[in-house]
């Protein structure tokens, strides 16, 4: 693959060869997948006009060359069916160029006129500069134009430059964090579109990951009926840190909103102290009667549902064994039941020598508990022997950093998804 920057507008109407030296089409314009931050955005594919008036995809990694005169494919097949955009795709020659863009150390204001990419170490490509045209200065009869980096400029990510539903369509990629940390970042108007557009569920992982102020002021905007179904919808200790942080009056108002079953368990948490195991705690670890079998057990691990620290574990309680209810009898480690016949019972797997976590217990203690036995999942029991909950480590970690830690202001881990040999459709997902 060519090693050399490419400007994309001296790409239009480039002759695009086979590996076998016949012409197959032209370039028409090349296909980027923006991001909702300031990184450079990668570069998806070709969009190439057959001789038969029908416009297909290429990936990029089946372009072996882009020279001044042609673009050569490697060798394999091309999938000729007419290109689609997808709504987190962008056009550089038909949707950025005459796009108004401010360089960031200046403030100038000027127009992108031309798009450079590159290739990367990973055979990747990515958009690398930006050709800005300025107004005529003073006597000067020429307009200014001047080349800077990608993350030199603004005016060009999804927020600024997509409708609601493209921006929509790329959050759809992204982790609830990386998501969260776009969101305070977008204009209010901009932020509130996206924040109607999600449904509850979605909305709730989202704000989950939000600082508390952006919490308290995305709440004010929801309104008690939707503020209350979010709250419903996020995890119990999350919903307890939430409203643990308004006013008494606010809290008690949503509370009596939200359903008596999702309510009941936000409110135990309530009762603790924030930094406290009961008050990092979630109510709805996993939980199994001593006379369920491992692949029972397996089963509940696997649920999608289940974040990752509580598969971890799975205790095993007396009937009743929903939570205030159940004696405890012990944890058993997800990779014990791994390694036992599926038949067993997880009654003769239990660990009962693990120490336990009592809801008084301080965040340092708790800390040392952690850093003791490498787990990422303890329990947490009362004084008569009731299984009230399961600490996880991330919400440690999150009480552990410093108050506001969300505000600033992280790069989200970049999401990356294999560039496909064929039409999207086929594939799925072409791009980031």
């Amino acid at each position: 693959m060519a090693s050399a920057r490419v400007f994309v507008a001296r790409m239009a109407g480039l002759a695009v060869f086979g590996p076998d030296g016949e012409q197959i089409g032209r370039v028409r314009d090349v296909v980027v997948s923006l991001r909702v931050d300031s990184r450079p955005p990668r570069v998806l594919g070709l969009v190439v006009d057959l001789s038969a008036r029908r416009s297909i995809f290429v990936p990029m990694l089946r372009v072996s060359d882009i020279a001044p005169s042609a673009a050569t494919l490697a060798s394999g097949s091309v999938n000729l069916r007419g290109f689609d955009q997808r709504p987190n795709e962008t056009l550089v020659l038909g949707e950025l160029l005459n796009s108004s863009v401010t360089v960031r150390e200046s403030g100038a204001v000027g127009v992108v006129v031309d798009v450079a990419i590159e290739p990367t170490r990973t055979r990747d490509w990515a958009v690398a500069k930006v050709a800005v045209r300025f107004r005529r200065a003073g006597l000067s009869r020429r307009p200014r134009v001047e080349v800077h980096g990608w993350e030199s400029v603004s005016g060009l990510d999804v927020a600024a430059t997509q409708g609601a539903d493209r921006l929509l369509a790329v959050f759809d990629t992204m982790r609830p964090a990386d998501v969260a940390a776009a969101l305070s970042r977008l204009p209010d108007g901009r932020q509130r579109q996206v924040v109607d557009a999600l449904d509850d569920e979605r909305l709730a992982d989202i704000f989950e990951e939000l600082s508390e102020s952006d919490q308290r002021e995305l709440l004010t905007y929801l309104g008690d009926d939707r503020a209350a179904d979010v709250l419903e919808a996020m995890s119990p200790d999350d919903a307890a840190d939430l409203l643990g942080e308004l006013p008494d009056d606010e809290a008690g108002r949503l509370l009596e909103l939200m359903e008596p079953g999702e309510s009941e368990p936000v409110r135990r948490l309530l009762r603790y102290e924030w930094d406290t195991a009961g008050g990092l705690m979630t109510p709805e670890p996993i939980t199994l009667s001593p006379d369920a079998t491992v692949a029972e057990a397996l089963a509940r691990v696997r649920h999608p549902e289940v974040p990752p620290a509580l598969a971890s574990m799975v205790f095993v309680v007396r009937p009743p064994t929903a939570t205030p209810t159940g004696r405890y009898l012990g944890g058993v480690h997800a990779q014990q039941l791994l390694r036992a016949a599926p038949f067993e019972l997880v009654a003769g797997l239990v660990d009962t020598e693990l120490p336990q976590l009592g809801p008084e217990t301080g965040l340092g203690a708790v800390t040392r508990w952690f850093a003791s036995y490498n787990l990422v999942a303890g329990p947490v029991v009362d004084t008569e022997g009731h299984l009230l909950g399961a600490v996880t480590v991330d919400d440690v970690l999150d009480h552990l950093l410093p108050q506001g830690w969300r505000d600033r202001d992280l790069a989200s881990a970049e999401v990356r998804h294999g560039a496909t040999d064929g039409h999207p459709q086929d594939s799925g997902v072409r791009g980031a």
